[in-house]
């Protein structure tokens, strides 16, 4: 099974014609053409293939219709839907990371080599995304502070501002 990743969810029907708002992500803002194929996953969690018919922008937003929705009663069917490509279809810029890339990786000491906790989850804020160590702890993705990411590796470098991390709080994450 090809692995997938999320283009964004459809907010809602435009017009009459079966078009559909979409809030993308980065990704998929990159990645959504007329043409293609993608999953649309529905509430109910029932996924089904189905190809862009037209794709335009409006008011810095998608706007998508899918064959074999042609009005805005089919289209309505759709609405809170997520929208996924295979995850070779994304482009990453430079210093740009899946999630799930990041999600298992273990915070290690620049100084000391020491590890220091795994990374739980990312957040994405205006300002900056975050590294989600625990519920109550999260490091901010910036040069400052993340100094090396490996992939591969599994590993994510940091030099952190002593009281930053509460190691004995990661810990018990």
């Amino acid at each position: 099974m090809t692995e997938t990743v999320s283009a964004g969810r459809v907010a809602g029907v435009f017009g009459l014609r079966g078009e559909l708002k979409v809030a993308a992500t980065r990704i998929g803002a990159d990645a959504l053409k007329n043409g293609m194929t993608l999953t649309v996953t529905l509430a109910d969690g029932t996924a089904h293939a189905l190809r862009v018919r037209s794709l335009r922008i409006h008011q810095d937003r998608p706007l998508i219709a899918f064959d074999g929705y042609a009005d805005a009663t089919a289209a309505q069917a759709l609405v809170g839907a997520v929208l996924s490509i295979p995850r070779e279809a994304a482009r990453l810029a430079r210093g740009e990371y899946f999630d799930d890339d990041l999600i298992g990786c273990t915070l290690v000491d620049a100084d000391s080599g020491a590890e220091l906790c795994t990374v739980a989850g990312v957040e994405h804020y205006p300002a900056q995304d975050m590294l989600r160590i625990n519920q109550a702890t999260m490091v901010p993705m910036v040069r400052e502070f993340v100094k090396r990411i490996d992939i591969a590796a599994k590993r994510i470098t940091v030099a952190l501002p002593p009281g930053l991390l509460d190691l004995s709080e990661a810990a018990e994450a």
